[in-house]
């Protein structure tokens, strides 16, 4: 895969968004900086002001939907916040009216937004396996199977992560690791830097374990 120049990574920020499904893949873009300068991650909100996610964490995000930022991909991130963002229209405007070379990700239950706008019909997509409390109570549901009932005509896959192409999933919190590992594949780098970015975070052993729970669909 021929290397994108100036890959740029554009992370959703919302109420209640969890922490760790933003800072992780951010986290691996910010290391991988160091070898390639021409990376970059933000902060994206639907309006320019501070935003609260999860456990009183405030983020300041760098633009907001009208500021109409370029980026390479798009990333939403789960947390309690989704169930609000599933019917959050300004959102699904700027998804929608986001060029088509632009590939949509999510990290977590980030996914029952795309799954509730009908774009993970027909292919296969994941989300977090193991459910909080709450969610495995009743009249809870386990995050995978809320992705189910939101996107019937979706393939729900357990894989860590899931790449269709334009569209790639990741499961449950940490897994945002590898979706920020799997974003750097998809910008054309090669083994040899994803495993030093791994390697700086103290994070290769487990990058070995996981590596190749990555599905590919249409």
């Amino acid at each position: 895969m021929p290397k994108i120049n100036g890959f740029r990574l554009g992370i959703y920020i919302f109420k209640d968004a969890e922490i760790v499904d933003f800072a992780a893949p951010y986290g691996v873009v910010s290391v991988a900086r160091r070898m390639d300068p021409s990376l970059d991650a933000f902060f994206i909100a639907d309006a320019n002001r501070p935003v609260q996610a999860q456990a009183g964490f405030t983020v300041l995000p760098n633009y907001c939907f009208s500021d109409n930022p370029s980026l390479s991909a798009l990333l939403i991130p789960g947390g309690s916040g989704t169930r609000q963002e599933i019917y959050n229209q300004r959102l699904h405007q700027y998804i929608k009216s986001l060029p088509p070379e632009t590939i949509l990700t999510s990290v977590c239950t980030g996914s029952w937004i795309y799954g509730h706008m009908g774009l993970l019909d027909g292919i296969t997509a994941t989300s977090r396996k193991e459910p909080d409390k709450a969610e495995s109570s009743p009249p809870g549901m386990v995050p995978t199977d809320r992705l189910a009932q939101l996107a019937p005509n979706c393939n729900v896959s357990r894989a860590r992560v899931v790449d269709c192409g334009r569209i790639i999933t990741a499961g449950g919190i940490t897994a945002g690791m590898e979706m920020g590992f799997q974003l750097l594949r998809r910008a054309g780098y090669d083994e040899s830097l994803i495993s030093e970015v791994a390697r700086i975070m103290e994070y290769h052993q487990a990058y070995e374990n996981y590596r190749c729970d990555v599905e590919y669909g249409v």
